[in-house]
């Protein structure tokens, strides 16, 4: 009989693992983030509130943010009126549409990154969900299983309620399970209705709300992960060196969400972007310590989830970066908002994109090392170390 450290090994992967298609997807309702005060106020019968809604503009005006996607139309809102009013109870509402769209909204980027896999889905041993948007049994991981049509067998995994780390999170626990079952092939799926903490206002609304209000925005996004690809059958696109979670010091408090009756409440303290940079290059140095000291910021490429500008900006200061390496966390900012934990999906699959049609030599913009980042509630920190992949010539 073959050993145990015999049968060890032959479960594992021989390689690190590594994406290999990338895919995402938003509701169809894109609103203009110019219009969002007029359609917010108007929509939730106060546009009497002139005062706050000039706070509100000025909000939206700072946010670096173009347009979002939103399930959440004029007609959902007046179909659930008790979205719409200040601090009603609506959870049951809320529930009744999250538990639906989400894995809804998920299928649509699980099926784009299936098709860029170009592999059956009968391959796929693994699914990671993650999700802030929904609480229910079975889940919507269940539920996107029956959804996508995968084996009863496939093996499930669900990421609830951690915010905008969860990306990264779910990225991590694809990881560990590519590279400790030999052939496995996970599916990674982040989907957030955002739009659904929607509700009214009135004078005693907290900033928190307003500024949340004013950059969330929904999505879905998902990837293959998958060690020693057979590159005759699928592409990889960057391989996942090493990763790591860390809670920040002194943040407790700074970054939470609270489900209530209400929906979920957010509290976002003005200390979060300071807090969050000021850590970075430390989480960044850890996690480099393995492969070599950077001597040079700029010789790496950023996977940054593009929480809000202000950590951006930030960021780039901290790190003296230049104003371009940063450029595919700002285009998803400004083209789709703040998606949580979908979010960085959309950014790999915008410097993958970028870095083709501009005739780089790998996925990471010609750079071979990069790092993704992700921060969220805690607040916690989410680093994983990538590899970019040469990009081969169309024919």
């Amino acid at each position: 009989m073959a050993t145990v450290e015999e049968i060890r090994k032959a479960q594992r992967a021989e390689g690190v693992a590594t994406i290999l298609a990338i895919g995402t997807a938003t509701p169809s309702n894109c609103i203009f983030q110019s219009d969002y005060p007029d359609f917010y106020f108007g929509v939730t019968n106060n546009n009497h509130t002139t005062e706050l809604k000039h706070k509100f503009k000025q909000i939206c005006d700072k946010s670096m943010i173009k347009k979002r996607y939103m399930y959440a139309t004029e007609e959902v809102l007046k179909e659930n009126p008790s979205l719409c009013a200040y601090m009603a109870t609506s959870l049951d509402a809320r529930q009744n549409i999250a538990v639906v769209e989400v894995p809804k909204l998920g299928k649509e980027a699980a099926t784009k990154a299936i098709e860029e896999w170009g592999q059956p889905k009968s391959k796929i041993t693994h699914l990671v969900f993650g999700t802030c948007s929904s609480v229910d049994m079975p889940g919507a991981d269940y539920r996107l299983t029956k959804l996508l049509g995968l084996s009863p067998s496939v093996k499930r995994a669900i990421v609830y309620h951690n915010g905008c780390f969860a990306g990264g999170k779910a990225l991590r626990l694809a990881k560990d399970l590519a590279e400790n079952n030999k052939g496995a092939r996970v599916l990674v799926v982040c989907s957030e209705v955002l739009s659904l903490f929607f509700h009214g206002v009135s004078d005693q609304i907290e900033a928190d709300y307003l500024v949340a209000s004013a950059i969330f925005g929904d999505g879905a996004g998902a990837a293959i992960v998958g060690a020693d690809p057979d590159t005759l059958i699928e592409r990889p696109l960057f391989q996942l060196v090493s990763s790591s979670q860390t809670i920040l010091p002194n943040s407790e408090g700074t970054i939470e969400g609270h489900l209530r009756e209400v929906g979920l409440i957010l509290r976002l303290s003005k200390q979060v972007p300071t807090l969050i940079t000021n850590n970075i290059e430390k989480n960044i140095i850890e996690a480099f310590n393995p492969i070599g000291s950077i001597s040079n910021w700029d010789s790496i490429f950023y996977v940054a989830h593009p929480g809000a500008p202000a950590i951006l900006n930030q960021l780039e200061r901290n790190l003296n970066l230049n104003k371009h390496k940063l450029r595919a966390s700002r285009h998803v900012l400004s083209e789709y908002g703040n998606m949580s934990s979908a979010a960085v999906f959309f950014v790999l699959d915008e410097m993958r994109n970028k870095s083709v049609e501009e005739g780089k030599s790998t996925t990471g913009e010609g750079l071979e090392w990069g790092v993704l980042l992700a921060y969220g509630p805690g607040i916690t920190t989410e680093t994983i170390v990538l590899h970019s992949v040469p990009i081969k010539p169309s024919h």
